[in-house]
């Protein structure tokens, strides 16, 4: 299912970092998961983009947060299909600076296919923002 996606992703040069525990356990971590997320840049052309894949793939594009997050959620049922979009992530600052960080790539299927793939605490030091201080100037964590 993950090659079909990264193959519509280069499709439409739709430029995604891959997060979470599909990412954690590609990096080899024991962690199990159904579903995929990314993080992408909110723009109106890469929205054009993400509704296009979704087509290529038969998928649907759900908002099952709105107005509350801009979760962009592609499904479709009959392969099990679930991918998260995220253009905001707590903690993260930028896409940018996620892109920059993410230093490990992953070859899925072919090299045309290729997508970065971020580690779960790879982001802590400099995409991070400010860890909020507590009552004392402690750091909580």
């Amino acid at each position: 299912m993950l090659p079909s996606l990264l193959r519509a992703f280069a499709a439409q040069r739709l430029e995604a970092v891959l997060i979470g525990n599909a990412a954690a356990a590609m990096l080899g971590a024991p962690v199990t998961t159904i579903d995929f997320e990314f993080m992408f840049r909110d723009t109106p052309a890469n929205l054009r983009k993400l509704r296009a894949v979704a087509r290529s793939l038969d998928a649907v594009i759900l908002r099952p947060y709105y107005p509350m997050s801009k979760l962009y959620r592609m499904v479709d049922d009959a392969p099990g299909l679930q991918a998260d979009f995220m253009p905001v992530i707590h903690r993260v600052r930028s896409f940018e600076c996620l892109r920059a960080r993410s230093g490990r790539y992953v070859t899925i299927d072919s090299p045309a296919s290729r997508r970065e793939v971020r580690s779960r605490d790879h982001g802590r030091a400099g995409c991070a923002g400010r860890w909020p201080r507590r009552r004392g100037g402690r750091r909580h964590r």
